[in-house]
């Protein structure tokens, strides 16, 4: 019987972690449940102590910085047959345990959920709807990421070189394995970034750094970026 791995890393997500635990488990039917598991990369707010405060089955490991870093380690102390990574401010879908196994069932090995933003601005609406598709370039971490045991062994799992565009690098591979489907279900996910930075000034960061790796710059180059632009 297959059973899902929830991995999710996180860094100072005291405000949304204990909604997301709590809708994680009343979304899903806990049979199909391995464990939920949160590794952290270093916080400095509450975190951990909202997490070690709740009273749930929740594991909860620390790791370096770097959220491939925190997902390879999840991964390394999991026991479901299918893992399942989710950032701290995305909230799959009612039975999204469900659809993941029903996919794995058919034979989909990885893949994703269609995207919602929680903002009304009509770019990110209109991005949001364009993760229904299949195209590779509509594609991002925030979407989740399910994937077979036995397939992210075979990859390797994240690129740990990666500090930002990780969860691209690890799709890139399994688009070339042909070893995605896109689940018709939304994932709602926060637009923070967005608000924080700027709609625009944010996409056409994005956009650089989205440019930049498929001129085949480097995983420093693209941090630098990002550091510089963004962070």
């Amino acid at each position: 019987m297959n059973r899902i791995s929830i991995i999710i890393p996180v860094l100072n997500e005291s405000a949304t972690i204990k909604d997301l635990l709590f809708h994680l488990i009343d979304n899903a039917s806990l049979d199909s449940i391995s464990e939920i598991i949160v590794v952290d990369g270093g916080s400095t707010d509450r975190t951990k102590k909202v997490i070690e405060d709740l009273d749930l089955n929740i594991t909860l490991l620390d790791s370096e910085k770097g959220r491939a870093k925190q997902m390879n380690l999840g991964a390394k102390e999991a026991k479901g047959t299918i893992f399942y990574f989710l950032h701290a401010d995305s909230f799959p879908p009612n039975r999204y345990d469900k659809f993941i196994i029903g996919e794995v069932n058919k034979g989909n090995n990885a893949g994703c959920f269609r995207m919602q933003f929680d903002s009304n601005h009509w770019w990110l609406r209109l991005a949001s709807w364009l993760t229904q598709f299949s195209w590779r370039a509509c594609r991002g971490g925030d979407q989740s990421q399910f994937i077979t045991r036995e397939l992210f062994d075979d990859i390797g799992g994240y690129d740990e070189d990666y500090i930002i565009y990780e969860d691209n690098i690890l799709i890139n591979e399994l688009y070339k394995r042909k070893q995605f489907v896109v689940i018709n279900k939304k994932i709602r996910t926060s637009a923070r970034l967005y608000k924080k930075v700027g709609v625009w000034k944010l996409q056409y960061h994005f956009w650089v750094i989205y440019v930049k790796r498929w001129f085949g710059a480097s995983a420093d180059e693209m941090l630098a970026y990002y550091k510089k632009y963004i962070s």
